[in-house]
């Protein structure tokens, strides 16, 4: 079985622009969407998005969230008062998502390594070393901070 997978940290709104998000925060996005950049009627994408990434190959889902959390945690308060205000300005929550995107067989995907921890020992088909995954205490706390819900995506390529 083939494995792509990636995590991301994303800030939306319908009205504040990804320029003003990171304005306020004073950190520098790795991706950004502009709402109504594709299409005008109806707006695609449907909001600004300011995102922090990580899309390291190699990665389990732990050590992904991981790596955002150990970005963002120290301006985790000040991102869980602008979601407040981007809730507001938009009137609903949703302002805030820590996303995660698995595919399987995708052709790009990492394959089942069936290698052994120890010379003489083999892995058995079907326990792809990426799959399964967990949040820590610190990981959830941060969603707190952050007012952010957790999406989790699967999907299968073809």
């Amino acid at each position: 079985m083939l494995v792509s997978q990636y995590a991301y940290f994303a800030l939306t709104s319908n009205h504040v622009t990804a320029a003003e998000i990171t304005g306020r925060l004073g950190i520098e996005p790795d991706e950004v969407m502009i709402r109504g950049s594709r299409q005008l009627e109806p707006p695609r994408p449907a909001a600004h998005v300011w995102k922090v990434s990580c899309r390291s190959p190699h990665l389990s889902v732990d050590q992904q969230i991981g790596a955002i959390v150990d970005r963002l945690f120290i301006h985790a308060g000040q991102i869980g008062d602008l979601v407040a205000e981007l809730d507001d300005i938009d009137g609903g929550p949703g302002g805030s998502v820590l996303q995660i995107v698995r595919v399987f067989e995708q052709p790009a995907g990492e394959a089942e390594d069936l290698t052994g921890p120890a010379e003489n020992l083999h892995r058995l088909p079907g326990r792809h070393q990426l799959l399964g995954w967990h949040l820590d205490l610190r990981a959830m706390e941060f969603l707190r901070l952050t007012r952010a819900e957790l999406d989790v995506d699967e999907y299968a390529y073809g």
